[in-house]
């Protein structure tokens, strides 16, 4: 429905301004009533063009000359770039200009408008979104980072607290028991003192009887003891204990209580990335091998093999249904051979940025690293299971996990044993990932994080804030076999590779999920764990033949 229609008692003549307006004259730009459009026309000078108001517009109409008010400019001046009429170029001010017809000026602009509108709409406009999204994702979580720091501190000064406790009362301990022993010694002596006391008294009265007694017998008898009084018992000297507090200091326990790292607010010239046109116009399909090919196959004593990671471009591991994970070379030499902790099976492996190999142990609810052939539990968690993991450019650990009652799932970001981000719906009721257990996880390089959702055999992509980018589900093809998920890795392209162990290939989608093509020519059998190496070479290692194999598959690898 036209504007007119719905709100003609808005839309007034614009010389008149009183009232409705019915015709539009194209030549001027101007909307005009029934009154006006007959005074509009009576200047015989101007070839008006007036039209109804519903098709104005329809054609193309010429700006009128600031220089020729009578003519129109059918012409352009590159020149002086500005429309000039047929009078204008052959004045002195556009001699030796070039001229051309404005029609194919406006093309040009048109077209240039036209760029400009689609790189606006599909790259700049979800780069500004994308980056807001970011913002807004650091600023809601922005409050629980400071309260996870405050609670630190608190923590901090509790364990403080315990301990000084624990020292003060140890400190009363000694003093109490020292006033006990001192105590006890002195009761002692009292008690020996005593004994002296009444002897003397009782040696005193017996002299005073025999000097007031006429006996005789009494004095014979008599023994002095006085010998043994005048040598005094050995004098208990005591050394009081004493305190001495030392001074507190105050910088020194500052230091000793723990360092707060400064926040740091910088502003990098070049931290957002923006598609190219280079790059957009760039088919990734041209840089993938016409005929993939095996480089090498490596035997490995692993059966059921569930994954493979790369330790180095030389070194591999692997681990299968059992409690043991193995690292092997190019040369099928092993290397290395680590049983878990606990000795259940391990559901993922990855490999952290200095070399270290981490595994999750869902019976024991732990994420542990294996740093110089010591097991370290770095993840404990409560009510849910980890299985897969994967180590970001940043260090940081990505783990996929299911609760314990079988009905959720979701991904976990981790610094260190610090949780930074929960992934899990794709609104407030929709949950993003199935409950089924098994999935399969890897950063992408433009920090898309991608999940092998095995409950549902489907890739699910979301950007690095946790919204959803895109679902894939396969690719429409001759075979009539099910699309049946298995491993999922990325490469220097930032193109998505996910095995499908039905069909006994591998899918390769660009970073937008476009599907690119297939690996189905390297006679792979049950492919399940994939990784790549620096060079982006493809390791696939096959579920029940005891088989890695290294492809390559891109032009740019070696």
């Amino acid at each position: 429905m036209d504007h007119l229609d719905r709100a003609q008692v808005l839309l007034l003549c614009d010389l008149c301004q009183r009232d409705a307006l019915q015709s539009h004259c194209e030549l001027c730009q101007i909307n005009l009533c029934k009154a006006c459009v007959g005074d509009h026309l009576s200047d015989s000078s101007i070839k008006h063009k007036v039209v109804p108001y519903k098709q104005r517009n329809s054609t193309l109409s010429f700006p009128i000359c600031r220089n020729h008010t009578q003519k129109h400019c059918e012409l352009y001046c590159e020149k002086c770039e500005i429309p000039v009429c047929s009078i204008c170029i052959f004045s002195d001010k556009h001699h030796k200009h070039k001229i051309i017809d404005i029609l194919q000026k406006s093309s040009f602009i048109k077209e240039t408008l036209n760029k400009d509108s689609i790189e606006l709409e599909r790259r700049i406009l979800p780069t500004y979104e994308e980056i807001a999204a970011e913002l807004n994702f650091e600023k809601v979580n922005l409050e629980k980072h400071y309260e996870k720091l405050t609670t630190a501190v608190t923590n901090q000064g509790e364990d403080w607290h315990r301990e000084i406790d624990i020292i003060v009362n140890k400190k009363k301990s000694e003093i109490d028991e020292m006033k006990s022993k001192h105590l006890a010694v002195l009761n002692k002596k009292g008690q020996e003192i005593e004994q002296i006391l009444f002897d003397v008294k009782h040696s005193l009265f017996d002299l005073k009887k025999i000097l007031n007694s006429n006996e005789s017998f009494l004095s014979t008898a008599y023994k002095s003891r006085n010998a043994e009084f005048r040598s005094l018992p050995p004098k208990v000297n005591v050394k009081l204990p004493s305190f001495y507090p030392h001074q507190i200091n105050t910088e020194r326990a500052n230091r000793k209580f723990g360092s707060l790292s400064a926040l740091s607010i910088t502003t990098e010239e070049h931290g957002y990335t923006m598609k190219t046109p280079d790059t957009v116009s760039c088919s990734p399909i041209k840089l993938l091998l016409d005929q993939p090919m095996v480089i090498i196959t490596i035997h490995v004593s692993t059966r059921n093999m569930d994954s493979v990671t790369c330790r180095n471009d030389e070194e591999i591991w692997t681990y299968g249904y059992d409690k043991i994970m193995e690292l092997y070379n190019l040369q099928e030499k092993l290397l290395k051979s680590i049983q878990t902790k606990s000795g259940n099976i391990p559901r993922g492996i990855t490999v952290t940025g200095s070399g270290d190999l981490v595994y999750t142990d869902p019976g024991t609810r732990s994420v542990n690293i294996v740093k110089n052939e010591q097991i370290q539990e770095v993840i404990r968690l409560q009510g849910w299971r980890p299985f897969n993991v994967c180590s970001t450019s940043s260090g940081d650990l990505l783990v996929t996990m299911g609760s314990d009652d079988y009905k959720q799932s979701k991904v976990v970001r981790y610094s260190g044993s610090t949780e930074k981000q929960i992934i899990q719906f794709e609104s407030k009721s929709k949950p993003l990932y199935s409950p089924y257990n098994l999935k399969y996880i890897s950063e992408n390089r433009n920090f898309d994080i991608c999940v092998a959702d095995c409950g549902v055999n489907a890739v699910v992509v979301v950007n690095q804030t946790g919204k959803l980018r895109f679902r894939y589900t396969g690719h429409p093809s001759s075979t009539n076999i099910p699309f049946k998920l298995a491993d999922i890795t990325t490469n220097s392209l930032s193109q998505i590779l996910t095995a499908d162990c039905n069909n006994h290939c591998i899918h390769i989608l660009d970073q937008d999920g476009q599907f690119l093509r297939y690996i189905d020519n390297c006679d792979l059998h049950c492919p399940y764990g994939l990784c790549v190496d620096t060079r982006d070479n493809l390791f696939v290692a096959e579920c029940d033949s005891g088989k890695v194999k290294k492809i390559k598959y891109v032009l740019s690898n070696v």
